[in-house]
Parts: C-alpha cells; structure tokens; sequence
C-alpha cells in the first residue's frame, strides 16, 4: 500500500479533492478521509502535498526518488 496512513485527518477534504484517481474517500460517520482503493493509487504526492496538517505519510518503498538531471 502506497499511502501508509491518515493519522491526525482534519476531515477537511483537501486531500479526497486533490486525488486525480479517486483513491482517498471521507468517512462520513467518522469525518475523516480513509484510503479506499491503494492499490489504484499512482503516487503522485498530490494528497501529502495538499494536506495542510501534513496528516499523510507515504511508505519510503513507494515513494518516488527525487530525479535532477546534470549535464
């Protein structure tokens, strides 16, 4: 599972709008987003980048390398 977790979730939504793959959905009876598909999830670090209680953390197996090009 790519995104390892939503601990400290707001419920404010921002990740579940910022998802282009519809993998984060709110939990209505408890007001905070949860992870419903991971297997569809293309880390893309939009959800962690949105999240303005830095709420989101991405497993380090999963993440993606930062790439700088030097000629």
């Amino acid at each position: 599972m790519p995104i390892n977790e939503i601990a400290g979730c707001i419920g404010c939504e921002t990740c579940v709008k910022a998802c282009p793959t519809d993998v984060i959905q709110m939990d209505l009876n408890q007001g905070k987003a949860y992870i419903a598909y991971p297997e569809d999830c293309q880390i893309c670090h939009l959800c962690r980048l949105y999240c303005p209680v830095d709420a989101i953390s991405i497993t380090p197996e999963k993440s993606i390398p930062v790439v700088v090009s030097w000629r």
